[in-house]
């Protein structure tokens, strides 16, 4: 959606997926945090300085100007060398920036203390991965949020349909049908969205700022889109 509407309107496009911090990074990370920062998904395993430095530099970007736009490989699990990044020439008509957690607010310390799931109770019985995280969200997250001149919020009809959503996705790098898919790969991917599940909840239950909200069916048809008031949305 967001790549059509970018080329429809002569924007450019950036994907939080592909500011992911570099692997070699988050294993940086995982060994000074926890372990779990090794996987990318929640706030903190991406490189927010990179994702500014690339808005600004297309907000001032002259024309003839060819701006480099960062490009993260998910099978490689890995951000691609620069030369290899695609590029916008010229200053565009305006930046869209696509990502799942974008706009979603800190969750209250005291909702911290307990595993919401058999997964962070294998993974993170004590609380510091989701406290790190959940910083994170509070700090350079929510300062970059609030550059946005717009939030729109794509929700999900529930928890329950993002798994097969990730394994469509999947399927589709790899040029298969999603029947196709290999069991143990969904096993896999069954895990890897496991780290999403909390903040995810927490934004379709409205821990959010978003100037629109759009209800998606579980074929991702919109049942309907609303704007919250100007107070609660910024």
């Amino acid at each position: 959606m967001a790549r059509a509407a970018a080329q429809a309107f002569g924007a450019a496009r950036l994907s939080l997926d592909d500011v992911y911090l570099t692997r070699a990074e988050r294993t940086a990370a995982a060994e000074r945090v926890h372990p779990l920062f090794a996987v990318r998904g929640p706030p903190g395993t991406h490189d927010l300085d990179l994702a500014r430095r690339t808005v600004e530099a297309l907000r001032s970007a002259e024309p003839g100007v060819r701006t480099p736009i960062p490009s993260f490989d998910k099978l490689a699990d890995n951000r691609l060398p620069e030369p290899d990044w695609p590029v916008f020439e010229g200053r565009p008509s305006a930046v869209i920036v696509d990502g799942w957690c974008l706009g979603a607010t800190p969750i209250p310390a005291a909702a911290l203390k307990t595993p919401a799931s058999r997964f962070e109770a294998e993974e993170d019985p004590h609380g510091a991965w989701r406290r790190a995280w959940n910083a994170e969200l509070a700090g350079p997250y929510a300062g970059w949020f609030a550059d946005f001149d717009a939030v729109l919020f794509l929700a999900a009809p529930s928890w329950d349909v993002v798994p097969d959503w990730r394994c469509e996705q999947e399927a589709d790098l790899l040029g298969i049908a999603p029947e196709a898919l290999p069991p143990e790969r969904r096993e896999a991917l069954a895990r890897f969205v496991a780290v999403f599940r909390r903040l995810t909840e927490h934004m379709l239950a409205g821990g959010l700022r978003a100037d629109a909200l759009a209800r998606l069916d579980e074929r991702r048809r919109v049942l309907d889109i609303r704007c919250p008031p100007a107070s609660a949305a910024r």
